[in-house]
Parts: C-alpha cells; sequence; structure tokens
C-alpha cells in the first residue's frame, strides 16, 4: 500500500496532538481508553477484577514453537495475582496437563498483564486462568485446540495459480443489513469514492462461480479487518482490532465459510496482513501497554518510503531510522517490532489466522517497512509451523536489485536473509507498462526493456516465485494505464500469463474498468452487479459494452487454458534478444514446449524467420494456437499481427 490516505480533518487533529507532545497525547488516550474499557467491563458483575480482552482467545497444542503469550486487557489488571488451574470437575479443579507458566509480565500500562505459558507437554483439553485481588477471584476458561496437521487441507499457491484481487468494500455487498452498525464511526455513502460502499465477505461468497469460471485459482482479499476509524476505512489498511472481522465486511465466521466455499470450488484464499502501523483508532493505541510499541517523535514524522536505504551500504542511520520508524501517514501509528511483547502478539495473530481459518497465504502489507529482522522472524516462524506455506511481500520499488534483496536466500551484501519466498515484482510491471507504449529501438526501448528487465532475474533466488501484475488497488487501472487500446491490453494480459512469474489480476480489469493513480477512491470502483438495482451487471453482462463483452471473454478463455498449461505452471524460461520489434520467449519442459512471440510494432504485422530458435524449436513442425484454436503447419516463418502477443503450443 502506498500513500493513499488523503483525509486532512483526521490527519491535522492527530498532528496536534503529537506536535503539543506524545506524552500527553498517551495520558489522554489511556484516559479515553479507560472510560470505554469502564463501559465494556460493567457486564462482568460477578467480580470487581474487570477483564474486557484476553488475545489470542484460544491456542494449540502441538505447534513447533510451543510457547504462548497471552495478552490480558483490563482495568488496573496488574495489580492482580494470576495463577492456573486445570478444568473444573464438581468443587475441584484437576491437575495442569503439562502447561508451565513461565512468566507473569507487568509493563508500565497497569491495565496489561503478558502471562507466557510453554506447551511442550500440554494435552489439548480447557484450563483455568485465575486472578486474585484479596479475597477477590475472577476465573477465566481458557482452551486448547489440537491443531490441525500440517499440510492437511490446504495447498498454498504458487506459479501455476492466477491470483483475482478484490477490495471487499467495492466488489459485491451480499448482505445490506450490515451496511450500517451502530456504534461503528462510518456509514455508508456509495457516492463518495472515499466512503464505506458496503462490499462484504458474503458478497464474495456469492460470486466464488464468476471467479473460478474466469480462469482464476486463487483470490488476494485486501484487508476485511475491523478499521473503525472516522474516515476512509474502507481499504482496510487502518486495522483496529488484529483479531476481528469489520462487522460491515461480516463476522470472523463468514470469513471462515468463505474460506470453506472458495475451496469446495478450488479456489485459494490470500490473506492481506499489515504488520508496519495500525489504525490511529485501534484499542490498544488508545491505551498503550508500553510507550515503546510504537515508534514516537516530538512531532509528526513521516516514513521517507526510501527502501533502497534499507539495502544501500552506504546509507546513514538517519535514513535508514527515517524509513522505519517515520510514520506511513498522520492516523497510522508506526509500529515497534523491537518491542518483544509486540513482536510476540503480531506473529502469533498471523499463525492464529492460519489455523483458524486454513487460509492458503499471505500477503504482507510494506513488507519493507518495519524492521527487517522482525520480518525474517515472522516469515522464518511460521514456516517452521507451515513448511509448505507461501507468503508473498510488498516491495514497491522499480529497481530490480532492490525487489530482490527482500526474497529470501537471495544475494545480499549484508547476509540478509528474509526467508520470503515471494515478492511483488514492480520493476516487471514498470517494464511491461513502458515498453507497450514506446517504439522498438531493439537496444534500450520497447521490448528491450522487459528484455533487461528479466535478464536480472539471477539476483533472485526463485523469480518464479514473483507476484507479476499489470495493476492494483494502488496503480491506475490497467484500461487507463494502456490508454483502453484493447489490442495493448489483450498483448500485455497475455504476457501476463504466460511470462515467469505468478499472475495477479485487479477484480474489474476483465471488463475494462477505468481510473487513474492519482484517485485511489475512483480507481477502487463498485464492480458493476454487486448491488441491487444496478443497471450494469458484469456477473451477467448485462449492459457490458461489446468491447467488454470481448475482453471478459478473453481473459476467461487465456485463464482457464493457464489453469491446465502445466508447461507455464512447472516450464523453465528462455528468451531471445527482441530484433525489429519482436520478443520471443520459450517456457518449457521435458515433454511440452510453448513459444510466444511478441509483437510491439504498433501498425505493421511481422514476418518472424524462426532458424535462430533452433535450440527450442528443433524437432517440432507445427504448432497450435490455443487461444484462437489455430494450427500452424509450417514453422519456418509465423506471421504476427501487430500489437500482439501469439501464444503457440509447439508439436511433432
Amino acid at each position: 500500500m502506498q500513500t493513499c490516505i488523503t483525509n486532512q480533518k483526521l490527519s491535522e487533529t492527530l498532528f496536534k496532538k503529537q506536535k503539543a507532545g506524545m506524552r500527553k497525547h498517551i495520558n489522554l488516550m489511556i484516559f479515553i481508553g479507560g472510560l470505554l474499557s469502564t463501559s465494556m467491563l460493567l457486564a462482568q458483575k460477578n467480580s470487581p477484577i474487570q477483564i474486557s480482552r484476553i488475545e489470542p482467545a484460544s491456542w494449540w497444542v502441538g505447534m513447533k514453537n510451543p510457547e504462548l503469550q497471552i495478552l490480558v486487557y483490563g482495568n488496573k489488571i496488574a495489580e492482580t495475582e494470576v495463577s492456573l488451574a486445570g478444568a473444573k470437575t464438581g468443587k475441584t479443579f484437576a491437575n495442569l496437563e503439562g502447561i508451565t507458566l513461565k512468566s507473569i509480565e507487568k509493563v508500565e500500562n497497569p491495565n496489561y498483564l503478558f502471562i507466557n505459558l510453554d506447551l511442550t507437554n500440554a494435552k489439548a483439553g480447557t484450563f483455568h486462568i485465575i486472578f486474585s485481588k484479596g479475597k477477590e477471584k475472577l476465573i477465566k476458561e481458557y482452551t486448547l485446540q489440537n491443531r490441525r496437521k500440517p499440510g492437511e487441507k490446504y495447498t498454498s499457491f504458487g506459479p501455476a495459480d492466477a491470483i483475482y484481487l478484490i477490495m471487499p468494500d467495492r466488489f459485491a455487498n451480499g448482505n445490506p443489513k450490515n451496511d450500517e452498525i451502530k456504534g461503528m464511526n462510518q456509514g455508508l455513502n456509495r457516492q463518495d469514492p472515499f466512503g464505506r460502499h458496503g462490499g462484504d465477505l458474503l458478497g464474495i461468497e456469492k460470486n466464488l462461480d464468476y471467479i473460478a469460471d474466469l480462469g482464476f485459482t486463487a483470490i488476494w482479499l485486501n484487508p476485511f479487518a475491523e478499521n473503525n476509524q472516522p474516515h476512509e476505512s474502507y481499504h482496510g489498511y487502518a486495522i483496529t482490532d488484529f483479531y476481528k472481522a469489520d462487522a460491515r465486511h461480516g463476522t470472523n465466521e463468514d470469513f471462515k465459510r468463505l474460506v470453506e466455499k472458495a475451496h469446495s470450488k478450488n479456489l485459494k484464499i490470500i490473506m492481506d496482513m499489515v504488520f508496519g502501523h495500525c489504525g490511529s483508532e485501534h484499542w490498544f493505541i488508545k491505551d498503550l501497554p508500553e510507550k515503546s510499541w510504537i515508534h514516537q517523535f516530538p512531532e509528526f514524522t513521516r516514513s521517507n518510503y526510501r527502501l533502497s536505504t534499507i539495502v544501500d551500504p552506504y546509507a546513514s542511520n538517519f535514513d535508514k531510522d527515517k524509513m522505519t520508524k517515520g510514520w506511513f501517514d498522520k492516523h497510522m501509528p508506526d509500529l515497534n517490532q523491537n518491542n518483544p511483547r509486540l513482536a510476540r502478539y503480531l506473529i502469533q495473530n498471523a499463525i492464529w489466522w492460519i489455523e483458524t481459518f486454513e487460509i492458503d497465504g499471505i500477503r504482507t502489507d510494506t513488507h519493507p517497512y518495519p524492521y527487517k529482522e522482525f520480518t525474517a522472524r515472522l516469515c522464518k516462524e511460521i514456516f517452521e509451523e507451515y513448511p509448505n506455506f507461501n507468503m508473498v511481500g510488498e516491495v514497491w520499488d522499480r529497481r530490480v536489485w532492490v525487489t530482490a534483496y527482500w526474497q529470501k536466500n537471495s544475494l545480499s551484501r549484508d547476509g540478509y536473509n528474509s526467508y520470503l519466498p515471494s515478492v511483488t515484482d514492480f520493476p516487471l510491471y514498470f517494464s511491461l507498462l513502458e515498453s507497450l507504449h514506446e517504439d522498438d529501438n531493439d537496444w534500450d526501448w520497447g521490448m528491450a526493456k522487459i528484455y533487461y528487465t528479466l535478464v536480472q532475474d539471477g539476483l533472485y533466488s526463485n523469480p518464479y516465485q514473483n507476484v507479476i501484475f499489470l495493476d492494483n488497488h494502488d496503480l491506475s487501472r490497467m484500461a487507463t494505464s494502456y490508454n483502453r487500446n484493447l489490442k495493448m491490453q489483450k498483448m500485455a494480459l497475455a504476457m501476463l500469463a504466460t511470462l515467469r512469474g505468478i499472475p495477479q489480476v485487479f477484480y474489474g480489469a476483465e471488463i475494462l474498468a477505468e481510473g487513474a493513480g492519482d484517485n485511489h477512491g475512483k480507481l477502487r470502483i463498485d464492480f458493476p452487479g454487486g448491488w441491487e438495482g444496478d443497471k450494469v451487471n458484469a456477473f451477467t453482462k448485462q449492459g457490458l459494452t461489446p468491447e467488454q463483452i470481448d475482453f471478459q471473454e478473453y481473459t476467461k478463455k487465456l485463464f482457464n487454458w493457464r489453469k491446465t498449461a502445466k508447461v507455464v505452471h512447472e516450464g523453465k524460461f528462455m528468451h531471445f534478444v527482441p530484433e525489429n520489434s519482436v520478443y520471443v520467449y520459450f517456457r518449457y519442459t521435458d515433454s511440452e514446449t510453448l513459444m510466444v512471440i511478441n509483437n510491439n510494432h504498433k501498425t505493421e504485422e511481422r514476418i518472424v524467420d524462426t532458424k535462430r530458435f533452433v535450440e527450442r524449436m528443433n524437432g517440432f513442425s507445427k504448432a497450435y494456437n490455443p487461444l484462437t484454436g489455430e494450427m500452424l503447419n509450417d514453422l519456418s516463418q509465423i506471421k504476427v499481427p501487430a500489437k500482439t502477443c501469439m501464444i503457440l503450443e509447439l508439436k511433432k
């Protein structure tokens, strides 16, 4: 996610508070949080000891890491003594089953306790946490479950997949009853590009068949966790509760059902997670456990967004600190993962979502912004629990050497290993976009830009794991950035489907949705047909233009072909130096070969002499075009129309 928040009123308010001094700001937040906590705790009438949150609410036995940190939040809960007891039978407590209480940590805010357990020998079941203060006691039940077996019921995403990216608020409104939620800061306003529009998890569930029919095999959801912010909460990146779906999107149970339904249709779910910042209305920001949970400055300090400073061997500490510690925006407090309790909290939260909902992957927002030691630890711990899992990190930089640094086992001068399997391939995004707009000179422009970008793939440990794309929720829509040129868009999409990497398509691209990147609210359009009363319905094609229908059908044919094209999923990549506006590459295995010919000339057909491709074409006498159904029986010369990506399955 780039700098997409433009609400000045909220920003100025928070800025003034910080300028007045963070200590004063934190005291105010503690006071406000105390008032909120008091109202939330009145329901617990059996004891003056009050607890409003226990996170995580439950856990599992059998984890590779047997340690569990339980955050307890309640009014002056640190004044209590904590003990454990086994499940109650009649009037007595049974012995604990292998649960070791390692420590109780009290921090500077007395409203918090951190209970650290060792579950090495623990068994599934229920035990009790007893909070005592004088003669008063409060008993909380805590459940440990058997974890699912590693690998059970899940396969993560990879090069065999094609990802469909959805912003939940803008795709489909499956349950209008949750559009307005009492007590939440922002209600429905479809006329405001930065307002809530009502899309939800049920809307996605109801349209899974549409996504599967298009040929996609995975869905990446922009964040749907609670964003109870006063303004611009629709996008999901200012989280106010890490353990809870936003009520305007539905419930955790709705998400679990969505994942199950998706799996039944052979669709995987990739969850967007944010570890670098949260919303200013997050419950623990309003009553910080420790001042060190966020980066604090005498006055508001924004990140410089310079990813290069983390990789740069000559970077100053000043520049690196501003990149890592500066706030992403004024209402997104920057989290300090160097605090050990916060780091444990965030890592456990990621594992909780994986284990509870059986998601198939994670996309980490602004991956280089948190401390790199933390993100490496995050990935390492997740893969220790789920060895076949996959994660893709957003690395927004157009330079290959910066992007490659963040992929695991890649070449790095400082010896850093991120443990992150996949990165977003912004260098290839920019190369594709620029090359298709330019006239070729074969050395520096046009197809040569793609060629030279891929030449640098040796810097990655595994470029086939890169997520590649033509647009996303932060970028101008494909139709807009490719000048609404249908031939150019088809060419770009065909290249996306056949180049090395994991292709990702932003919802609406298949119907030529438009929107410029300088107005994020307007490029994140409502998908037509997702709301009752929509005059245009892209799910049924009602009201679409002939061009939209044509491109939707093209997308469907292309990605349904790719779904079964193992040569693309598993094949190696070989390309040839571009000549005369033509760029040719091959995907190949021991049993299959795919030839892809790209003619980038704006108006002229090219007749491609295939002699120089003999090392890949030797033994093949004909070819089949899966998109047109045409069979070519003479491969000595191949005619390719202007602005065309021709896909050929070579045959003997």
